[in-house]
């Protein structure tokens, strides 16, 4: 047996490695495994309690209202105010046209409303004066009835007095011819009253006539200071110049695209086109988190503001008729906008109009409650304490 033993070859130290290597594995599989178990169930709980109601999407954009500006008038640029990327107020100056075939027109336009309002006073002054030709005309109406009265007493107390004989024929038919006259002195004076009163009428329907004259002409001569005033192009709202095309003494027409205002950051949304299927259970209100691709880290919050009336195939250009033809079902977007927290302004100063996000809606019905992974599992275990 010794020599035997005294035989048998050593193992070589090496083979001794592997074992324990071996040995080690067996002795951390179970602890792997209840880890593995572990992680796998605070997975599920987090899934359970959040995750399922998180809808995200990366197909969502910075927006805000750009205005592009362009003249309401054509002429040559005098002056450009403003940079490009310079911010400015609303109603500041940014470019300025050459105003000196405007403002002649102005000067004509206010000459022609002056003389409008000159012609205006002479008719006044001429009704005063045909209406005192009207009181005359009535005057002397009256003096001639009051002269036919007399004339026709007269001649009826020359007939009596030519039959009795106390009066000559001669006297008598002077009376007579007296009241003749007297009845075309009436007869005449109506119709100096009748003229009168027609030429009044006249110049009442030209002071009318006038009157059209001179609004029109107030009106061409505001349009003029409106062009006057359209001569330089001002900034509708706070916000940053961008996109300058205008030159100097560059000759513009009516329309012409000459530079751009972009809203300030706090001015702008966020749309987010999200799945239809992830659409039932948003509320206006819902918090978002936002997550801008161009500035890594840098995480904003949002909030749901409203959904669009209707997908974003429908405003399209050419929306689909899936009527006609083979179909195909293709999951739509509808557009949802985000209102940003206006709280976060140093965080909002970086945003711009048409970069791209990634956001995520917290649709839980209390969007307060624990979100992580540690305290999803920290308030499941409150919960399963709780339990009688």
């Amino acid at each position: 047996m010794n020599v035997l033993n005294e035989t048998r070859p050593a193992m070589p130290a090496a083979s001794h490695g592997p074992a324990r290597r071996r040995r080690w594995l067996r002795r951390l599989r179970w602890p792997a495994l209840v880890l593995a178990l572990l992680l796998l169930a605070l997975g599920v709980n987090w899934w359970l309690l959040v995750g399922r109601w998180l809808e995200s999407t990366d197909n969502a954009y910075i927006q805000g209202d750009i205005a592009t500006l362009a003249p309401r008038i054509e002429g040559h640029i005098a002056a450009i105010l403003a940079a490009d990327h310079q911010r400015v107020a609303a109603g500041d100056a940014l470019i300025e046209l050459d105003q000196g075939l405007w403002r002649a027109r102005l000067a004509e336009a206010e000459a022609t409303l002056a003389e409008a309002v000159a012609g205006m006073a002479t008719l006044r002054q001429q009704l005063t004066q045909q209406r005192a030709q009207i009181d005359n005309a009535e005057a002397q109406l009256e003096q001639a009835r009051a002269e036919q009265i007399r004339a026709l007493a007269e001649a009826r107390r020359a007939g009596t007095l030519v039959g009795a004989g106390w009066t000559s024929r001669q006297a008598n038919e002077r009376a007579v011819a007296d009241q003749g006259k007297a009845d075309s002195a009436v007869a005449a004076a109506l119709a100096q009253l009748s003229i009168a009163r027609q030429q009044l009428d006249v110049l009442e329907a030209m002071q009318l006539q006038q009157q059209a004259r001179r609004d029109q002409a107030a009106a061409a001569a505001e349009r003029a200071r409106i062009d006057l005033g359209n001569t330089v192009i001002r900034a509708p709202f706070d916000g940053i110049v961008g996109n300058r095309a205008a030159q100097l003494g560059q000759f513009v027409r009516t329309g012409q695209q000459l530079i751009a205002v972009a809203p300030l950051p706090e001015r702008q949304w966020v749309t987010a086109n999200f799945k239809e299927t992830q659409l039932p259970r948003f509320r206006p209100g819902q918090p978002v988190r936002l997550a801008v691709d161009a500035i890594p880290g840098l995480a904003l919050q949002a909030r749901v503001e409203s959904l669009a009336p209707a997908t974003g195939a429908l405003f399209s250009l050419l929306p689909p008729e899936n009527a006609t033809g083979n179909f195909t079902k293709i999951v739509q977007r509808v557009p949802v906008r985000l209102a940003l927290d206006p709280g976060e302004a140093a965080q909002l100063a970086l945003l711009r109009p048409g970069l791209s996000v990634t956001a995520e809606v917290d649709t839980r019905a209390d969007p307060s409650a624990p979100r992580s992974l540690w305290s999803a599992a920290a308030a499941r275990l409150g919960a399963w304490r709780t339990v009688p």
